[in-house]
């Protein structure tokens, strides 16, 4: 191909096909990444264009089969406004079959809403997605968008799902529930490919192991040999015990309370350096005057990252005077968001699910006491383990003195167990979403359903008689 000074050589029209399909692949491949220029799936997605009976054009009215239930849903020049009905419980909505949808691609689903006076705008507003195949929903529940994030009144859902390989088509649902005298404008849906999540791998350890005739010093120094064995498995964090200092020294909580950070932290998180992982343990923590039962959260550099303060305390401590703690943090690592439980803690739900609905997805607990299987009829401590697991939708590590130390995934599975000394170990997808039948995703499912002010307030026993 010759060129002049100042002019323009076209290609053959071979050349100008092949320039052509480069630029169509180029603009897939954009689009498929979640860009700018990815197709949305969604017709009429920002409810200005009026189609019949007052709604947005291609969207049609949801509503419940008890009709005196239902809200009211109509457009308006700033997007689809969904208003309650007579009843203070009234649900409804807007919904649209979607087209062009392609089986084991992932799809983003993105919506906005401006709220007004939702009192429970997690329980409230929902956006909800149910892949199809020719028009039939391959599953009951749906999958529920994450959100909202809530900034100055607008709600946000943002989400990634991959569909089915045998579905072709989708359900978009915009559902309200239960305003109670507030209402809510939706200003946008998107629905288009994208590239799939990221998935959020880890190896998370449980150590068994119970000194006995020991001193803290060798205690420590058993705790950190299996720190090591954890390094050479390449796990990405380990759980210790409670109280690791004092179990099998026949030492007093007096004797071994410390500051933390301190000498303790410190051999701790040289182990944790060493072999670049997170460590959970348990320690006696003085503070000013004040005795806590505590446990640690070293980074896989050692650093402190943060520390829970055992809320329930038993008779064994209270009468010792331990402090109980009053918060439930929730820990930020490099493969999702963790806590802390201390033993007893386990006897009470609202514990666990307190530490759920701030966030965390796997939940440690150093534990004193037991996680025998049932006896005689009777719960014992791995069916608790496995039912709060359960009840929260969370992965639940367990490091015990007597029975089994546990790693226990969200529907409740051991999927590792040791009750000889040693570490019981899984790798886990942190934020696989796995559906119950019928349910669907529980992590999502369960704080939206939640009814938190039909929660009695806490009243003195009758005498019992």
């Amino acid at each position: 191909m010759n060129t002049k000074c100042g002019q323009v050589a076209w290609p053959s029209r071979r050349g100008r096909w092949r320039v052509a399909v480069t630029w169509l692949l180029l603009f897939l491949a954009v689009g498929m990444k979640g860009g700018t220029q990815a197709v949305n799936l969604v017709v009429n997605s920002d409810f200005s264009e009026l189609g019949a009976a007052g709604m947005p054009a291609g969207w049609s009215v949801w509503k419940p089969l008890w009709e005196p239930a239902a809200c009211s849903a109509r457009f308006t020049p700033d997007g689809l406004l969904v208003e309650p009905g007579a009843e203070p419980f009234s649900v409804g909505g807007v919904e649209q079959s979607l087209g062009g949808i392609r089986g084991g691609q992932a799809y983003r689903v993105r919506a906005e809403a401006q709220l007004s006076a939702i009192a429970w705008p997690l329980r409230s507003v929902l956006v909800r997605l149910n892949w199809t195949q020719a028009g039939q929903t391959l599953t009951p529940h749906g999958w529920l968008a994450r959100g909202p994030v809530i900034h100055e009144a607008v709600a946000v859902f943002d989400d990634v799902w991959v569909a089915p390989v045998e579905a072709d088509g989708a359900l978009v649902r915009l559902e309200i529930k239960w305003p109670q005298g507030g209402s809510v404008r939706w200003r946008s849906v998107q629905v288009t490919a994208c590239a799939p999540p990221t998935p959020r791998r880890a190896r998370l350890g449980a150590l068994y192991l119970k000194p006995d005739h020991s001193t803290p010093e060798q205690n420590l120094d058993l705790w950190c040999q299996q720190l090591d064995v954890a390094g050479k498995l390449q796990l990405d964090a380990l759980c210790l015990g409670e109280s690791i200092l004092s179990v099998g020294t026949g030492k007093s909580l007096k004797e071994l309370a410390e500051i933390i950070p301190g000498p303790t932290t410190a051999r701790l998180a040289a182990a944790a350096r060493r072999n670049h992982l997170w460590v959970v343990a348990g320690l006696t923590e003085r503070d000013g005057t004040r005795l806590f039962n505590t446990a640690i959260l070293l980074d896989r550099t050692g650093a402190l990252a943060g520390k829970y303060r055992k809320v329930h305390l038993p008779r064994e401590e209270w009468q010792q005077g331990v402090t109980p703690g009053g918060e439930y943090p929730v820990f930020q690592t490099d493969f999702g968001p963790v806590a802390i439980q201390i033993c007893y803690d386990y006897f009470y739900p609202e514990a666990a699910s307190a530490l759920a609905l701030n966030g965390a997805r796997v939940l440690f607990a150093p534990t004193w006491g037991t996680s025998f299987p049932d006896q005689a009829g009777r719960v014992e401590g791995e069916t608790m383990f496995r039912v709060r697991a359960r009840d929260n939708g969370l992965y639940l590590v367990a490091s015990v003195f007597d029975g089994s130390s546990l790693v226990i995934d969200p529907l409740g599975r051991v999927l590792a167990t040791q009750n000889q000394p040693g570490i019981a170990w899984a790798e886990v997808e942190v934020d696989r979403r796995e559906p119950l039948e019928w349910v669907g995703h529980w992590r999502d499912i369960g704080p939206r359903d939640r009814m938190p002010d039909s929660s009695p307030s806490p009243v003195l026993p009758r005498q019992q008689r």
